[in-house]
């Protein structure tokens, strides 16, 4: 290594006296490129993990995620997530994600894999049957209540004002009055 190749003497020598810029550039790190240079899109998500509703910006490349980090734009996290929140790049890319829907049945002690198709349809089939099992026309007042108290919903955190309203609508339609959020920030 040549003396004139030295950080330091070049830091000393130069116009970046504190070291933050050329001076301590090397050949190697100049051909370096941010991991997210070569990403296709980005993304913007919520991290999943608490009420806390972090924003996160999700790298995308050859239809695959390749790196979440927090969202410098968000007021709620400035850019910051917590471990759990800097980790989530595992929730799409680890080897412990599932792609299989699983159904255990009742009273069963193992697990089934189904198709998207017949889950999507089984859980259609048990809510028509339980709204029609459960319907109420009037109360033992006899008012008007045209619901079900047979269903529920317990929304999550990370779901968005958008996706709980269409939420309440879906459930208003169906008759269903027990209609809640966990979110309390």
């Amino acid at each position: 290594m040549n003396l004139r190749d030295w950080p330091v003497l070049r830091q000393l020598q130069g116009d970046d006296r504190l070291g933050r810029g050329q001076a301590v550039k090397s050949e190697a790190s100049s051909r370096l490129m941010p991991r997210i240079a070569d990403a296709d899109k980005v993304t913007k998500s919520v991290c999943p993990y608490c009420a806390v509703g972090c924003a996160q910006n999700v790298y995308v490349k050859d239809e695959k995620v390749v790196h979440i980090e927090g969202d410098p734009d968000s007021p709620v996290s400035r850019g910051r997530l917590c471990p759990k929140g800097s980790a989530s790049l595992q929730l799409t890319t680890g080897s412990a994600r599932l792609y299989d829907v699983l159904y255990r049945p009742p009273g069963g002690s193992d697990w089934q894999v189904l198709d998207l198709d017949t889950a999507i349809n089984m859980v259609a089939d048990r809510v028509i049957k339980t709204r029609r099992e459960t319907w109420q026309w009037r109360d033992e007042d006899g008012l008007n209540v045209r619901r079900t108290l047979g269903i529920a919903s317990l929304g999550g955190a990370t779901l968005d004002n958008e996706e709980n309203y269409l939420i309440k609508k879906l459930y208003t339609a169906l008759g269903v009055v027990q209609v809640e959020n966990q979110a309390r920030l």
